[in-house]
């Protein structure tokens, strides 16, 4: 968008956002994390960053990003991931991608921070893995794709279902089934920018702003005036990213 990334948190900023996590998925997008987080945050907050190994990069082994939760602007590091397990492409070997998750998630225990969940295809093997090595106790489904069924095995071990811009797609009513059997307390909303930018935006570049038109999308479904909705989702994301006092 215009003025990049400077301009992409100012309009996030104007639309009433009020806190963005910038997702890690390896060395260079988590070190971009940090220094978004370290540039833009304002005071030091309102911008965050995630420091992880996308299950598509877990060949590179997590050591290449193990560093940078002690290295410079490791204080803006909020939690781990994006990481866990894709079979829908397996760029990884299957293997490699649930060794790095499990590694991930002893980081998550170590550190006491909060884990942040990439699922595709893998859902028996992401929670059998997590059943293995303890869920962390804040831990987040990134850009949540499954339906009641894969909610309420989330749900049960605590874990938050974090809604895109897919929950606005045609196709999605397996999600949009999910979502209304959540819990209002356990929802997040996301955009995943660049992607999956919602109706009306879809097919163009996402950006942290539009996550207002998920929001009101989906407090529509859940029949929740926008204000309480967002009240609560805010709430939420504070909670599970610990980011203090709203």
């Amino acid at each position: 968008m215009t003025g990049g990334l400077a301009g992409a948190v100012t309009a996030a900023r104007d639309a009433g956002v009020s806190a963005m996590v910038t997702v890690g998925c390896d060395r260079p997008s988590s070190l971009a994390a940090i220094e978004a987080a370290t540039t833009h945050g304002v005071d030091g907050v309102d911008v965050w960053a995630t420091v992880g190994l996308h299950p598509h990069d877990a060949v590179q082994g997590v050591a290449s990003i193990a560093d940078l939760f002690d290295g410079p602007g490791g204080g803006h590091v909020i939690a781990v991931g994006e990481c866990g397990l894709d079979y829908y492409y397996d760029h990884s070997p299957r293997d490699v991608q649930r060794t790095a998750f499990a590694e991930q998630i002893a980081i998550a225990h170590t550190r006491q921070l909060p884990l942040v969940i990439h699922t595709r295809d893998a859902w028996d093997d992401t929670f059998a893995v997590l059943a293995a090595e303890g869920a962390p106790e804040r831990t987040i489904f990134h850009c949540f794709t499954g339906g009641p069924a894969e909610a309420e095995r989330a749900l049960a071990i605590g874990a938050y279902l974090s809604i895109s811009g897919i929950a606005t797609f045609k196709y999605a009513d397996d999600l949009r089934a999910a979502v209304l059997a959540t819990p209002a307390d356990r929802l997040l909303v996301e955009t995943d920018a660049p992607y999956l930018a919602p109706v009306p935006f879809r097919g163009k570049p996402n950006q942290p702003a539009y996550v207002t038109h998920t929001a009101q999308f989906l407090a529509d479904l859940r029949d929740t005036p926008l204000a309480e909705f967002a009240a609560v989702t805010t709430g939420n994301a504070h909670r599970a990213f610990a980011l203090g006092s709203v």
